[in-house]
């Protein structure tokens, strides 16, 4: 395990308790420059865990509540007219921030959604012909309630590609969750958590995950996976080559935190499934799950020895 990361997940274990993979991934994705989705019922630790990544990574911190009237000027900004210059200044909105919490987005419209592409793919946002550079790092997540639920909004296919994974939280095992009606939850132990990492070691960190060695024949055996998603007859469409991108970008981020500087099948399986079930749609006369159907396609992939 990586010297300087074994710290930081121990602190957020202690807030987030018994999810050390979904923990992890989330540490995963920070050092990939990625963004993170999480998707549960409401009450499961979500926004416990944004917040808790923040104070441990010494990040500046913004929360966005999606609602159902929420306009992209409430999260982009907006150009205010000032009275005394008798002239409009831009004022940033809550996006102008090192790490956003995108809280319940599928309870916004479409249009409010769409305010934050522009931020997560390209690190800037444009109003009214000026474009604004976002702060560095910047790492959004997002948080949404399952799609069955009362008021929520589907997000469209081109803002979920936008995230490099998608977790699940879920229920916490019966003797953690007595641990929690006790009366010790992450938020109570919120104060007791230490900034680990400085900005510049964090960058630092982001640079060296980008070093880690990919071999050509794991590069191969990634393009194996995505060719089986697009041969499925279980899906719509198969993995685009982002998604092959998205998921290099962090089996190296997994293998650094394991603490090499390279690559092994290993740690590809353990970022497929995160960083491809948000980006493949099941056809309508698919009977399994989106789980099931890639548990199965990596078991028929041959692994590199």
């Amino acid at each position: 395990m990586n010297s300087s990361i074994l710290p930081v997940l121990e602190q957020l274990n202690k807030v987030v308790l018994g999810k050390p993979l979904q923990v992890k991934l989330a540490v995963v994705c920070l050092l990939a420059r990625g963004h993170l989705l999480i998707e549960d019922l409401p009450g499961m630790g979500k926004t416990t865990l944004g917040q808790a990544m923040a104070k441990v990574f010494g990040l500046d911190f913004q929360r966005i509540q999606f609602t159902s009237d929420i306009l992209p000027a409430d999260i982009v900004g907006a150009n205010i007219f000032d009275r005394e210059k008798s002239a409009f200044e831009f004022h940033q909105g809550p996006v102008f921030s090192q790490l956003v919490l995108a809280d319940e987005i599928n309870r916004a419209t479409p249009k409010a959604q769409s305010a934050l592409l522009e931020a997560m793919e390209e690190k800037q946002v444009t109003v009214e012909g000026h474009t604004y550079q976002l702060p560095s790092p910047f790492f959004v997540i997002a948080t949404q309630n399952p799609t069955h639920q009362i008021g929520t909004y589907p997000l469209p296919e081109s803002q979920l590609d936008r995230f490099l994974f998608k977790i699940n939280l879920g229920y916490p095992d019966p003797e953690l969750e007595k641990v929690l009606l006790k009366g010790q939850s992450g938020r109570t132990k919120m104060p007791q958590l230490e900034s680990l990492i400085d900005l510049d070691s964090l960058l630092a960190l982001q640079v060296e995950v980008e070093k880690i060695t990919v071999t050509d024949h794991l590069l191969q055996y990634v393009m194996e996976l995505i060719q089986a998603t697009r041969r499925s007859p279980d899906f719509a469409h198969g993995l685009s080559p982002r998604a092959g991108l998205a998921i290099i970008s962090a089996a190296k981020a997994w293998a650094f935190v394991d603490g090499r500087d390279f690559v092994l099948p290993d740690d590809i399986q353990q970022v497929f499934v995160a960083a491809s079930r948000h980006r493949l749609q099941l056809v309508k006369t698919s009977s399994s799950s989106t789980l099931t159907l890639i548990e199965e396609l990596m078991k028929d992939i041959t692994v590199p020895a």
